[in-house]
């Protein structure tokens, strides 16, 4: 089986969460419509974070057919997962902790991580309005690796 992997890195507070889902869900359907099999990877660092695992459940109950999967990654283990790993691991499909990342030191913890969901992914969907801080430089990063961006900021 094909495996697609798509990896969203975007500022904690997008402009428009109504916007931003607008411009998203049209992407996921075809992604999820033309690929045998797609992971969706996210955080959970901010609002565009919460946004994006919100609409990939809405597009997985959507247009789904047993081809996708939502997948959290954690750059370590968080006391907020520790103390309700039940309720995380019924909204998303996996829980994973990077383990590079969980090795790192914690301030560098979630570059560590973003790196390397960068390197997992063949797609890379962000929202990116400055150039600066560390959606930034997931996708700076991203972008050396030759991989495919969509940025719904310019859509």
């Amino acid at each position: 089986m094909n495996i697609y992997t798509v990896a969203f890195f975007g500022h904690r507070q997008p402009l428009s969460i109504l916007v931003l889902e607008e411009r998203l869900m049209p992407i996921l359907r075809d992604l999820i419509n033309s690929k045998d099999y797609i992971e969706f990877l996210v955080g959970r660092d901010g609002e565009f974070d919460q946004v994006m695992s919100s609409a990939v459940r809405k597009a997985k109950e959507n247009y789904a057919c047993g081809n996708v999967s939502h997948i959290l990654v954690l750059p370590y283990e968080r006391a907020d997962y520790r103390d309700n790993r039940e309720s995380f691991e019924q909204y998303y499909d996996e829980v994973e902790i990077c383990y590079e990342s969980s090795q790192a030191h914690p301030k560098g913890a979630i570059y560590e991580r973003n790196k390397q969901m960068a390197m997992r992914a063949d797609l890379i969907i962000c929202y990116i309005e400055h150039s600066y801080g560390g959606a930034f430089k997931a996708v700076q990063y991203s972008e050396s690796l030759g991989k495919r961006i969509i940025n719904l900021a310019e859509q």
